[in-house]
């Protein structure tokens, strides 16, 4: 009875498809579609929430609204999808354009008039359902490369209106628009020994399998001997027919002796869950080698949806006189299947390789408070904050917080205090806590209450108090003074601040607030001239420049522009 209610459990709830329309909507492009980035494909620090969709390599592209429905939330930023659009559908789906150039028509007037009215850049409006009603294959915007995108490419999402969770594009038909009929390819299998005692084929290490190819078209890895608890991790990327890219796998399921162990597939989740992928992945290779290698078991269970495990959470445990077969698939949205086999035999192999070395003097348990104080710094760490329970070093040096390293990853903000008695009270000012990589001092948002400096953080690493007294810097390509500039259609500045980074910047014509995009990119501002701003004849610019601890930099100049033509 206990088996046939754990085979129900498993094969049910959470591969069951929910029915969603297929032909409601179409492309958002009017080219072939082609994807430089799936659903659910492994980001840092996140999931892919949907698709980027290749623009031929350049921006301007016309976007199209995918169905009927209205704008309800147009989000401008610096980072992340940069200019976005968001259409509530009646059908109770919402679709997600981002990375956009420009908006098309009464919606760009629409943002317009709004940066005008807040005087900022980065805004983020929640129209009415009836200020911005669009039709099936209207024109909302033009493709671009804004935000976080590292080149040119529409990003595109389907959520749930209601839940705003987001769901796999292929679902609602997409898939006919790009042919697959390539098995996804398993490019390695790394075995892990979970316990202190447990050897793997004579190591105590987690190590690479040999897998070779058999005549079905299925692998077969090398035999493992072990002994004690392990578990299993795969490499494995996918192509399709069009796209010429390597792309993330829809589903992934493994197998001991022919029961399901672990298994997930990309098909919907909540943007609470994307920091799981860290968990999901061996975050240490990752961060030594850039590999993605995706654990199939759990040490203590996180709450991913989209997993689904037996009783074991994936670990599996060798027993004497008692040989087994552990299987992985990988399967594509199409269905396409790439099989490995794994053979495994109990054995009190002699120990070769010793389990690497952890530099630590203290051991952090993941569902505990814990608190570490040396000298003027301390930290604490919240239960929850880490996965799984971990050795870690923790020292202070010459000013500075040693904390361990960024190989372990942190799921939830932890707190740094900071005790200060060397400073003036001005000088403290201009202080913030930052994060040590080699030479690059990363900023991060810092509170003060008299002398003890906190900031909240995600990150292990090397933490100290920097000081700021560098003002931004603001440049021009050619000097502007005194000419003419007629037959501009913009004018272009470049910001930076080395430290603590830009917290604000405004420029100013003839006294009025103007429009000033921030490409992040290329630390460029542009403004248009077309917003209306100009004066015939002479106009005075002004621009100011706020870091993040109150250093600024004013820049003015005076040109002249005729309308005339």
């Amino acid at each position: 009875m206990k088996i046939f209610i754990f085979l129900i459990f498993f094969c049910s709830p959470l591969f069951a498809q929910v029915e969603y329309p297929k032909d409601y909507f179409s492309s958002p492009l009017d080219i072939p579609m082609q994807l430089s980035g799936n659903f659910g494909e492994l980001r840092p620090n996140h999931f892919h929430a949907g698709f980027d969709l290749k623009t031929l390599q350049k921006e301007g592209l016309k976007v199209y609204a995918v169905a009927d429905g209205y704008i309800s939330r147009i989000k401008i930023s610096t980072f992340g999808n940069g200019k976005a659009i968001y259409i509530t559908h009646p059908n109770g789906y919402t679709s997600v354009y981002g990375h956009l150039q420009i908006a098309n028509g009464l919606i760009e007037e629409y943002i317009k008039k709004a940066h005008y009215a807040l005087k900022s850049f980065e805004i983020e409006l929640f129209p009415k359902s009836d200020e911005l009603i669009v039709k099936k294959g209207q024109i909302i915007a033009f493709s671009g490369n804004t935000g976080g995108s590292e080149g040119p490419h529409l990003h595109f999402e389907i959520r749930d209106t209601k839940t705003e969770k987001i769901i796999n594009p292929m679902f609602f038909g997409f898939d006919k628009s790009i042919k697959d009929t390539k098995k996804p390819t398993i490019s390695g299998v790394y075995v892990y020994p979970l316990e202190t005692k447990t050897s793997v084929n004579h190591s105590k290490r987690p190590l690479l399998l040999n897998l070779s190819l058999q005549k079905d078209g299925t692998y077969l890895s090398e035999k493992v001997v072990a002994n004690g608890k392990i578990g299993f991790g795969i490499n494995t990327f996918d192509y399709d027919d069009v796209s010429f890219n390597k792309n993330g796998v829809f589903k992934v399921q493994s197998f001991s002796n022919g029961k399901p162990t672990f298994g997930y597939q990309f098909d919907t989740y909540s943007f609470d869950e994307m920091r799981y992928v860290n968990a999901l992945i061996d975050y240490s290779k990752y961060k030594k080698t850039q590999q993605r290698v995706q654990k199939l078991f759990m040490k203590n269970k996180y709450g991913l949806s989209i997993i689904q495990s037996d009783d074991n959470n994936g670990v599996v445990t060798v027993t004497p006189n008692l040989s087994s077969v552990y299987r992985v698939e990988v399967s594509d949205f199409n269905g396409n299947k790439s099989t490995v086999s794994i053979p495994i035999q109990y054995d009190l192999l002699s120990t070769i390789i010793e389990k690497e070395p952890v530099v630590s003097n203290y051991f952090v348990r993941a569902n505990k408070d814990s608190n570490f104080a040396k000298e003027n710094m301390s930290v604490f760490f919240p239960a929850g904050t880490f996965y799984e329970d971990f050795d870690m070093n923790f020292d202070v040096k010459n000013d500075t917080l040693y904390l361990h390293d960024d190989t372990v990853p942190a799921h939830t903000n932890f707190t740094i205090s900071i005790e200060d008695n060397k400073y003036t009270e001005t000088q403290r000012e201009k202080i913030f806590i930052g994060l040590i990589e080699g030479q690059k001092v990363t900023y991060n948002s810092t509170y003060k209450k008299e002398n003890v400096f906190n900031t909240k953080v995600k990150t292990l690493g090397k933490y100290a108090l920097i000081m700021d007294t560098i003002a931004p810097k603001i440049a021009i390509a050619k000097p502007i003074e005194g000419k003419w500039l007629s037959d501009q259609k913009t004018i272009q500045l470049t910001i930076n601040d080395s430290l603590s980074g830009i917290k604000s910047y405004n420029g100013y014509l003839n006294g009025n607030w103007i429009l000033f995009e921030y490409d992040n990119k290329t630390k460029k501002i542009i403004h248009n001239f077309n917003d209306g701003i100009v004066a015939e004849g002479a106009n005075d610019l002004k621009v100011v420049v706020i870091d993040n601890v109150g250093n600024s930099t004013i820049f003015e100049t005076r040109f002249f522009r005729s309308q005339k033509k």
